[in-house]
């Protein structure tokens, strides 16, 4: 692979240096590409060079797509190459009178990598889901989020790994094997979305999607000591001809910092007619208010939880930001009672849907199935009538409350040979699922919710902090996160490779 053909070091200010492109923020690089400071295709070589370097270590990028990534970084350089010359040529005509209007468009992540979930599907580039069932292939048509992501400018480097149809939140497959964690090899990268959560950490892409049912944007942005937002449901559509109502499952955006979160968001939210319940209003960012003022609600254990000790004692610092921001912080005794139910019947239904067809699963994906076979017409009543009264209940919790703040995972990442948690503090868990609980039951909200680092264990493992918002108030949740992250500056520290 070649080298990089740029100094490893990019000025970007009069006084102030920074470190190796592979570590610039998206919002960084967007700048210095545009302003031609450096070429898209300096940047993807930087990272197609730590991808070479890391990866392996990792098992984060499972599928590289190098060679089409260099061709749409020419072809991004080469239209900023037209715009310079057609601005020149516009001020020529200007000094002589004939000024002519309009220019090249350029997107908001023009020339900026981003890898892909192997969930997602990329026209052209292998998607395997995870499952030795699909393991050679490819589709013909891109999802919504990556035509988005691509009509913004981005470049696209390839596929992150996941488990087998996001199944879980420790990723690890037939296909692939598993990712491990930037900040110590032996442990868990998280799940689904981790090997975009690792990628992220690790300088291997600046920008990554993710989905998330029950965590996955949130628990391997915990584990990764990066930023995963979990938008409402709407917010980027996910068009299915499948189960076109379902709103357990969401796509969305993750990253190192909380800004570049929202300048993807920005690319990727918008309204779609083939998803019935997309978001219409478009999505803007709000101004930079800090959370003076704001009524935060802190819950340690989300209604009575166990959470491990090492999580616990680093999530508890997290009011105290608060508090020294201005913001109104009161520990609150949270009732989430019916999301248990609500969140494992609408699973279990959709698993059923979506994959009770297939033969040769994995055993955590033909578990799923079988509960779904289990759901009964009047489970799912029950469990639609739980859903809706706890959305009334936190509708007037949100009365009171702007934000709520929480743990994002009940324990720090564990070994990576494990398959799942299987206790926490001497509690047993009666099933894989049940490790994750303070992320699904949060699911169920049809609310948006942060995961932003929070702090390290003794052990040097990250832990995550959860804002939570109220429904359709992505920006707010975004807004109170950037805060949080800008007093703490965690993200900041890097794993040790």
């Amino acid at each position: 692979m070649a080298t990089l053909a740029v100094a490893s070091r990019v000025a970007v200010g009069e006084d102030r240096r920074v470190s190796e492109l592979h570590y610039l923020t998206a919002t960084e690089l967007a700048r210095l590409i545009k302003t031609r400071q450096v070429s898209a295709v300096e940047v993807l070589q930087a990272h197609l060079d730590r991808i070479e370097e890391v990866n392996p270590r990792l098992n984060a990028i499972v599928t590289l797509a190098a060679e089409r990534a260099l061709d749409a970084a020419r072809a991004a350089d080469a239209t900023l190459s037209e715009v310079a010359r057609s601005g020149a040529a516009r001020s020529g005509a200007a000094r002589s009178g004939a000024a002519r209007s309009g220019e090249l468009p350029l997107g908001p992540l023009h020339g900026v990598p981003v890898a892909h979930k192997d969930l997602v599907d990329t026209a052209g580039i292998r998607t395997t889901y995870g499952s030795p069932l699909f393991a050679e292939h490819v589709p013909d048509q891109d999802d919504v989020i990556v035509r988005r992501l691509r009509a913004a400018g981005a470049v696209t480097v390839g596929k992150t790994n996941t488990p087998e149809f996001g199944t879980g939140s420790h990723t690890v497959n037939e296909v692939f094997g598993a990712t491990r964690n930037p900040y110590d090899l032996d442990r868990s990268a998280g799940g689904s979305s981790g090997g975009a959560a690792a990628a992220l950490a690790a300088g291997l892409v600046p920008l990554a999607d993710g989905s998330d049912m029950g965590g996955s944007l949130r628990n391997p942005a915990s584990f990764c000591n990066v930023v995963g937002l979990r938008p409402t449901p709407g917010r980027v559509p996910d068009p299915s001809d499948l189960a076109a109502w379902y709103t357990l499952a969401v796509p969305g955006p993750m990253a190192r910092t909380v800004d570049d979160v929202t300048l993807m968001l920005g690319a990727i939210a918008g309204f779609d007619r083939r998803s019935p319940y997309s978001i219409k209003e478009v999505f803007a960012p709000e101004p930079e208010q800090g959370v003076a003022g704001l009524r935060v609600a802190w819950s340690p254990d989300l209604g009575g939880l166990p959470v491990d000790a090492a999580t616990a004692a680093v999530t508890a610092a997290a009011p105290a930001v608060f508090e020294r921001l201005g913001a109104r912080v009161e520990q609150v005794e949270l009732d989430l009672s019916g999301a248990e139910d609500a969140f494992r019947t609408y699973r279990a239904w959709y698993y059923l849907l979506a994959h009770g067809d297939k033969s040769g699963l994995g055993p955590n994906t033909a578990w799923n199935v079988e509960q779904g076979r289990r759901v009964t017409g009047a489970d799912l009543a029950r469990a639609e009538v739980a859903r809706s009264r706890l959305y009334q209940r936190m509708a007037a919790f949100f009365d009171t409350y702007d934000v709520l703040i929480a743990p994002v995972s009940q324990v720090p990442p564990f070994p990576v040979e494990h398959p799942y948690v299987g206790e926490i503090n001497g509690e047993r868990l009666p099933d894989y699922l049940s490790w994750m609980r303070s992320a699904y039951w949060i699911s169920v909200l049809h609310a948006p919710a942060a995961s932003v680092p929070a702090g390290f264990t003794p052990d040097g493992l990250p832990v995550g902090v959860q804002i939570v918002g109220r429904p359709f108030e992505d920006a707010r949740v975004l807004r109170v996160a950037r805060a949080f992250e800008q007093a703490t500056g965690h993200g900041l520290r890097r794993p040790p490779l």
